[in-house]
């Protein structure tokens, strides 16, 4: 029995989805045990760092609110990632994730902006960009999504 392009296709399709969500499982459960070990991590760090070392406690209140942060946008994924599994992604409450990632996003950078009052690094530049873009595409998405989820619905009451 040959299997046709279309069949090969949605194997590696659902081996990427697999491989996708217990990617994003790992880092929603890792991301738990990273933030509550901040208290002992920082400290380890700051021998290492005399910026992290002065700034003990800014740093492990402010990164303990950016832990939280992205535990938040990694809830919301594993949200989305449930619909893409039923493959009925074109939903409101993706939206409402979208939205809410978005949100949570240009939270981290906000929290970001307060670090650097503390102290600034070039790789808190990177994250103030990175989730800046996060948020912006988070955005978008959201209005994208929302378009479809009315094309869908519209669709699905002239059947």
């Amino acid at each position: 029995m040959k299997l046709s392009w279309k069949g090969k296709y949605d194997m590696k399709k659902d081996n990427l989805i697999k491989f996708t969500k217990y990617l994003l499982d790992i880092m929603f459960y890792g991301s738990f045990v990273v933030t509550a070990s901040l208290p002992i991590t920082i400290k380890m760090l700051g021998a290492f760092s005399e910026k992290l070392h002065n700034h003990y406690l800014e740093g492990l209140i402010i990164y303990f609110i950016l832990g939280i942060a992205a535990i938040m946008i990694l809830r919301e994924l594993r949200r989305i990632f449930k619909t893409v599994i039923n493959k009925d992604c074109f939903v409101r409450e993706n939206v409402v994730s979208l939205d809410k990632m978005c949100k949570w996003s240009f939270f981290i950078v906000l929290m970001s902006i307060v670090r650097c009052i503390v102290y600034v690094t070039p790789a808190i530049l990177v994250v103030i960009l990175v989730f800046t873009i996060a948020g912006l595409f988070s955005k978008v998405l959201s209005f994208v999504f929302e378009e479809a989820v009315g094309y869908k619905e519209e669709n699905d009451f002239t059947i």
